[in-house]
């Protein structure tokens, strides 16, 4: 992996190649932890957000910088891939478009999570499976007050699943389904009984994008992250719920009638994201964008 932005001091630091999980976890570290990657603080953190390239002692108000801290409000980041020509899937799966490095990415991304928030059309079409503990991460999330893996966060109105998967009989750490307060009522019993937390978010039946970050903070989750689909993505970006997008690009043309990563109504004006990096490997972009 090569880093193209923010320019490394080092340039043993340049050359591609693949990097440890540790240098990519500093390197995707949420708000209120220090970046160790590129001396990025953000909110959350005891002295305040510091712009990209901020020298990190300075960034966390004091000479050499402070221990990481728990992020006091959520903060919400999206994992996308992306064909060059703007597809979100192929075939409706993100699958074909990613690789080896995305794949690591994407895992590193959950290593750093509380929750992953996903629509309960992508759980269907993605065979989604609950999140795994991985080595690399269990002392991290130790220090952090972590479980061992994150919780997967399902967004559904209809609750139209099949609670006897994997999904939610086996996983690690005991999967929730977000929905609204007049949710199918013998769709909750069936969840709960199942042994899923059902989690409001909504006074209709229907699922508020706007609420889900508070829901989840109330049980502890404030490291929040999406991989959509583009459709709840949609709805999060309308409700002005998305903090950070971290968009993987592949060097892939496909064409067809894929949606974009984000699916939802226009915004009536534009929402101005900051660069916060870009790594490269094998032609893959691995870009990260944060809240203006």
């Amino acid at each position: 992996m090569r880093r193209l932005f923010p320019t490394p001091s080092d340039p043993s630091n340049s050359p591609a190649g693949s990097w440890s999980l540790e240098e990519l976890a500093d390197a995707y570290a949420y708000p209120g932890e220090i970046d160790a990657a590129d001396g990025l603080a953000g909110p959350g953190d005891e002295a305040g957000a510091g712009p990209v390239g901020a020298d990190p002692a300075t960034a966390a108000g004091g000479a050499g910088g402070a221990a990481p801290t728990r992020a006091r409000t959520p903060w919400l980041r999206a994992n996308m891939v992306s064909s060059l020509d703007g597809a979100a899937h192929h075939e409706g799966r993100s699958q074909p478009l990613s690789s080896d490095a995305d794949m690591r990415i994407f895992g590193v991304l959950r290593g750093l999570a509380d929750a992953v928030v996903v629509g309960a059309q992508t759980v269907r079409q993605e065979g989604y499976r609950p999140a795994k503990a991985r080595e690399a991460f269990a002392a991290r999330r130790a220090a952090l007050g972590q479980p061992p893996a994150p919780a997967i966060a399902v967004v559904s109105a209809s609750l139209d699943l099949d609670f006897s998967l994997p999904l939610f009989t086996a996983p690690l750490t005991p999967t929730l389904v977000v929905t609204g307060a007049a949710a199918p009522a013998d769709r909750v019993a069936a969840a709960r009984a199942a042994g899923v937390e059902v989690v409001r978010a909504g006074q209709g039946a229907a699922v508020d994008p706007a609420l889900i970050k508070g829901a989840l903070a109330e049980r502890g989750m404030t490291r929040l992250l999406t991989e959509g689909g583009p459709r709840l993505l949609g709805q999060l970006v309308a409700a002005g719920a998305l903090d950070e997008l971290c968009l993987s690009v592949a060097p892939l043309l496909v064409s067809g009638t894929a949606a974009r990563v984000v699916n939802g109504p226009p915004l009536s004006v534009p929402e101005r994201f900051a660069l916060a990096s870009v790594i490269e490997e094998d032609g893959f972009l691995f870009t990260r964008y944060r809240r203006f």
